[in-house]
């Protein structure tokens, strides 16, 4: 699935349960400033790799090569047996990644 950023679907309308539990992640991690982005957050591409477990996702195009300067990984505690980390870049969150969980919704 790849949208343009623009006309991506926004996460909250997708995955309204999940938004929530991201932002809540992210508030008890004390990240202000990404907590401020859920409610804007499109799923401009998901992640493709096959994997059953995999539910991860783009907030912005894909880069061509690494993120670069600026990247930081985000690494949360899911509210479920698995894995929640962002990649955020210049502190605008650009993938999300799920694995582990049940289907999001």
């Amino acid at each position: 699935m790849e949208n343009h950023p623009a006309h991506a679907p926004l996460l909250s309308a997708r995955w309204p349960v999940f938004t929530a539990e991201l932002a809540a992640a992210l508030a008890a991690e004390g990240e202000k400033r990404l907590v401020e982005q859920v409610g804007r957050l499109r799923v401009v591409q998901t992640c493709g790799c096959g994997d059953d477990f995999c539910q991860s996702f783009h907030t912005a195009p894909e880069p061509a090569e690494a993120y670069g300067d600026g990247h930081r990984n985000v690494c949360l505690d899911a509210p479920w047996p698995g894995y929640l980390i962002l990649d955020v870049v210049h502190d605008e969150i650009r993938y999300v990644e799920v694995l582990y969980r049940s289907p999001l919704y």
